[in-house]
């Protein structure tokens, strides 16, 4: 039997001390670095069938577990021959490992995050606090957002369903703080983080064994630490420790890593440096959550190499579209008789075919085709945005390019 394909990544060109351009390479093709990846949390990005993601330019898509684990349910997407085959995308695929989610969500209903100081674990409350998400050494207990039902997380658990849905990266099970958390309390969930991913590790290495009939997934591992210098570095040596002691067993460790938690914007930039700083040059590094263009610019230029957020698609299911100027709300009355397209400069199919009046239309008409084609409209915009960062690093233009952008975007 021929050798299984693995993910890998290859390094091309370098512009600052950490960022650079380059490609992952995955069993089911390659991703151009820097990359923006859309969020397709139910395996489909919201209004969008996947030629039509397809079309924007992505090249791949990610998937939550944590959803798909309470509906349909990870078996159902194994039977289907794993998530990219269950919804019909040809290319690479990306899961989270529902860490996020299962306390930001697990209450199941309008929520906060905060620290109960008086069990020193992290609750999500709703507002008659009568549900909750609670942490513990083995995992985290959680209550599902679609009927309340109560079920359990644990690293092992989360590695069992991301086998199931059989992305091609998948990410370890890691521990959601806030930066209202207290600085002791981040100081043990880095610990426990630590000691998740090994378990991560561990399974990830039995069920690869077990399952030898499927493609290759790559796990990578997740850097807490939320806004403190030495956590972050802790946390980011910790995870390469690991990764290298299994590669020294002759198991597989960590095939990039992911960079998580809370991120205060004016300090993003520094927080994803202090990371890339003690992270391997041959693994990619993943940035959970960031879409804004600023945002995407800082993290770039800092190291990071691709991006997920939900932003681009739920601004655009509520009228939100992103132009060359900035950002617009087609619900706005103003638009109702302006025939112009969305932005005539950046082009693409929505603004090649249709008008702002009309989207405006659709959007107080209730109809579903306004959110359609603001989301085709917007994760054009991001991908092609980040395609562009990409072609300036390479091309030797990108500070012109960054100038000329954000200049534009944010002062015009």
């Amino acid at each position: 039997m021929a050798a299984k394909a693995d993910t890998s990544f290859t390094v091309g060109t370098e512009f600052t001390e950490n960022g650079r351009t380059g490609t992952i390479h995955t069993p089911h093709g390659d991703i151009h670095t820097p990359a923006f990846i859309p969020v397709g949390t139910k395996a489909t990005v919201k209004t969008l069938t996947p030629e039509q993601v397809k079309a924007t330019g992505a090249q791949a898509v990610l998937a939550n577990a944590y959803h798909l684990y309470l509906q349909p349910g990870p078996d159902i997407v194994d039977e289907a021959g794993g998530v990219a085959a269950f919804q019909n995308w040809d290319g690479p695929t990306y899961t989270d490992s529902g860490g996020f989610q299962v306390m930001s969500l697990g209450v199941g209903h309008k929520k906060v995050l905060m620290m109960d100081h008086v069990s020193q674990e992290p609750v999500a409350r709703t507002e008659k606090k009568d549900r909750y998400a609670l942490v513990d050494e083995e995992g985290v207990n959680f209550r599902s957002v679609i009927d309340g039902s109560k079920h359990r997380f644990t690293p092992e658990i989360s590695m069992q369903i991301q086998h199931q849905l059989g992305a091609d990266i998948m990410f370890a099970f890691d521990e959601l703080t806030v930066l209202a958390d207290t600085r002791e309390y981040q100081e043990a969930s880095v610990d426990r983080t630590h000691r998740w991913a090994k378990r991560c590790l561990d399974e990830h290495d039995k069920l690869t064994r077990e399952r030898v009939d499927k493609p290759l997934q790559s796990l990578w591992g997740v850097v807490q630490g939320a806004q403190y210098e030495d956590l972050r570095r802790k946390a980011t040596r910790g995870l390469i420790e690991l990764s290298n002691q299994a590669e020294a067993e002759g198991r597989r460790g960590f095939g990039g890593f992911g960079i998580g938690g809370a991120l205060e914007k004016e300090n993003l930039g520094t927080i994803v440096g202090w990371v890339c700083d003690e992270l391997p040059a041959t693994k990619p590094r993943h940035l959970l959550g960031i879409s804004e263009p600023d945002d995407l610019f800082r993290a770039i230029e800092a190291g990071a190499d691709t991006f997920d957020c939900v932003a681009p698609t739920r601004l655009g299911r509520r009228g939100g579209a992103y132009t060359l100027d900035g950002r617009v709300n087609l619900t706005a009355a103003r638009f109702k008789r302006d025939f112009e397209p969305i932005d005539a400069e950046f082009g693409g199919y929505v603004s090649e075919n249709y008008t702002r009046a009309y989207i405006h239309h659709l959007f107080k008409a209730k109809e579903f085709l306004g959110g359609t084609l603001c989301t085709i409209h917007n994760v054009s915009f991001i991908v092609r945005l980040v395609d562009n960062i990409r072609a300036a690093i390479n091309g030797g233009y990108y500070e012109d390019y960054k100038r000329e952008f954000l200049g534009r975007y944010y002062h015009s």
